[in-house]
C-alpha cells in the first residue's frame, strides 16, 4: 500500500482513471523510482498502464550513463517498457540563450511530448514531491510572485499529473526502504551554485526546526491557494470566451481585457498565451502586464514581443496573439510602367497602366484610377507613404495619407505596404483609395488608367 498522500491525491484529481495510458518519467533518483513502483502496483487494480521514459542530458559524463544503465536493468526488472531520450543540452543552452537547467528542463518535456504523443499515452506522470513543492514556493516568494505562483506547482495540468505532490521526501524514502527499491543519486542535488540546492539543504532546515511539519502545512496552504486560483481562473477563462481564431493567430476584442479588473486581466491574458503554445506560456509578470497594457491603450495598434516567437498586435479594436512575422519593411519604390504591369515586390500588390480616354463614371472599370495625363509628370513613381503626404480625394478635403489609412482601419503592419502613385509634385493616387482630384481626368480626356489589385497570399 503506497503513502496516503499519494492516494488521496489521485482521487481528488482524478489523476489515474481506468484506460489511462501513463508515461512514467524516470531519473533513477528516489522519487522517480518511488513513483513508477507505485503506479506498477496500482496499475491491475486501477485498469491503466504503465510505461517508462528516461531523457539522458549528457551534462554529468559517466554518471549520466550510469544513470541511464540502471533505469534499463530495472525497467527490464519489472517487465516495464522504456524509451530512453538524448539532448545535447550545453548547445541548446547557448542557441537558446537560456540557463542549463531552463534548457535541460525543456529537452526533457519536449522528449516526453513526443514519447506520448507517439506511444498514444494520455497522461505523462512526473516525481515533483511535497518536498519539491515548498522548495517552489520559496522560491517564487523569493523572487517575486503572484497568487498563480503562491499556488505551487498544480498536481495536473493537460496531460502532465504529479501523483507525489502530497508526499514528503521522507515519506518516499521510506517506501523505498520498506520495499527495498534500489535508486540513484544525482551528484548535482548537493551542489550550492543552485538555488534550490541552497534553500533545501540551508533555509529549509532552519524552518523545519521551527515547525516539524512545515511540509504538511505548507502544503494545506498552497491548496487553500490553489482553490482561489482556479476561481479566478475560471472567472478569466469566461472572460475569453469571444476569442476565436483566425488564419493569422487568436483574435478577442480588446475591451475583453481591458474591462476585467486587476484580478481577472493577468489570468484572461496568461490563458491567451497558453491557447498560443499549447499549454505553456514561460511569460513574465511583465509579459502579462504589457499584454493587459496593449488592450487598454488608446492607441488603434501596438506590437509586443512574446516567448515562443509569439507576438501580441492591437488592431484596432482587436488584440490578434499571432506567431506571424513582424511588418515588413516598406518597399522600394519603383517607376510606373506607362503602357503594362509594374512590378510591385514584397508587396501584395498589383498595378496595370494603359493609355485610355476617360469614360464616363457609369462606363469605368470597378477600383480603376484615371488620372489626366497632362496632370501626371514623367519620371512618377509607384512607393510607400512618406511623412507628410497628402491626399485631396474627390469630393472630400485634403488629409494626410496616415490620417486616410487610419480612418480607414487599415493594419498598421499593411500600411507601408499599400502603393502611392507620386511625382515631383507630390501623391496622384492611392491604391484602393483613388485619384487626387487635381489629378482627375474628366470624361472624354487623354488618361491614364491604373488597375490596383491585391494578389491573394
Amino acid at each position: 500500500m503506497g503513502p496516503a498522500g499519494f492516494r488521496s491525491l489521485t482521487a481528488q484529481y482524478d489523476l489515474l482513471p481506468a484506460g489511462a495510458r501513463v508515461l512514467c518519467a524516470v531519473s533513477g533518483g528516489a522519487d522517480s523510482m518511488c513513483l513508477l513502483h507505485l503506479l506498477l502496483q496500482e496499475a491491475p487494480e486501477g485498469g491503466f498502464q504503465v510505461e517508462a521514459a528516461h531523457f539522458n542530458h549528457g551534462l554529468r559524463g559517466d554518471e549520466a550513463q550510469r544513470d541511464e544503465e540502471f533505469v534499463r536493468a530495472q525497467c527490464v526488472r519489472w517487465q516495464v517498457p522504456l524509451t530512453v531520450g538524448r539532448g545535447d543540452v550545453g548547445d541548446f543552452a547557448r542557441r537558446e540563450g537560456q540557463t542549463i537547467e531552463e534548457a535541460a528542463r525543456t529537452l526533457r518535456y519536449a522528449f516526453l511530448e513526443e514519447r506520448a504523443q507517439t506511444a498514444g499515452c494520455t497522461h505523462i506522470a512526473t516525481a515533483h514531491n511535497a518536498d519539491d513543492n515548498l522548495e517552489t514556493l520559496l522560491l517564487h516568494l523569493v523572487r517575486g510572485a503572484g497568487l498563480h505562483g503562491l499556488a505551487g506547482i498544480p498536481p495536473r495540468r493537460g496531460k502532465l499529473i504529479r501523483p507525489l505532490l502530497a508526499v514528503s521526501r521522507r515519506e518516499i524514502e521510506a517506501y523505498l526502504t520498506e520495499h527495498g527499491i534500489p535508486h540513484v543519486e544525482d551528484s548535482t542535488n548537493t551542489d550550492a551554485a543552485y538555488a534550490r540546492n541552497r534553500l533545501r539543504h540551508q533555509v529549509i532546515p532552519i524552518l523545519r526546526a521551527l515547525n516539524p511539519r512545515l511540509s504538511e502545512h505548507t502544503a494545506q496552504t498552497m491548496g487553500f491557494l490553489r482553490s482561489d486560483n482556479d476561481y479566478l481562473n475560471a472567472q478569466a477563462l469566461e472572460a475569453c470566451g469571444q476569442a476565436r481564431w483566425t488564419q493569422a493567430g487568436l483574435v478577442l476584442p480588446a475591451e475583453a481585457i481591458a474591462k476585467l479588473p486587476e484580478a481577472l486581466a493577468p489570468r484572461a491574458a496568461r490563458h491567451l498565451l497558453e491557447r498560443t503554445a499549447q499549454g505553456n506560456t514561460d511569460c513574465s509578470a511583465a509579459h502579462l502586464r504589457a499584454l493587459v497594457e496593449l488592450a487598454r491603450s488608446g492607441s488603434p495598434s501596438g506590437e509586443i514581443s512574446l516567448p515562443h516567437g509569439r507576438a501580441a498586435r492591437r488592431i484596432y479594436g482587436d488584440l490578434l496573439i499571432t506567431t506571424q512575422a513582424p511588418a515588413p519593411e516598406p518597399f522600394s519604390p519603383v517607376p510606373l510602367v506607362w503602357e503594362g504591369e509594374t512590378p510591385l515586390e514584397g508587396t501584395p500588390w498589383r498595378c496595370r497602366c494603359r493609355g485610355v480616354l476617360c469614360p464616363k463614371p457609369e462606363d469605368r472599370r470597378p477600383g480603376a484610377v484615371y488620372l489626366a495625363k497632362t496632370a501626371l509628370e514623367a519620371g512618377a513613381l509607384l512607393r510607400p507613404r512618406q511623412t507628410g503626404d497628402t491626399l485631396a480625394l474627390p469630393g472630400r478635403g485634403t488629409k494626410t495619407v496616415k490620417k486616410l489609412l487610419v480612418d480607414a482601419r487599415i493594419p498598421r503592419r499593411e500600411r507601408d505596404l499599400l502603393p502611392l502613385l507620386a511625382d515631383g509634385r507630390g501623391v496622384a493616387a492611392a491604391a484602393g483609395f483613388g485619384p487626387d482630384r487635381s489629378r482627375a481626368a474628366q470624361p472624354g480626356e487623354d488618361a491614364w488608367e491604373l488597375v490596383f489589385w491585391k494578389k491573394e497570399v
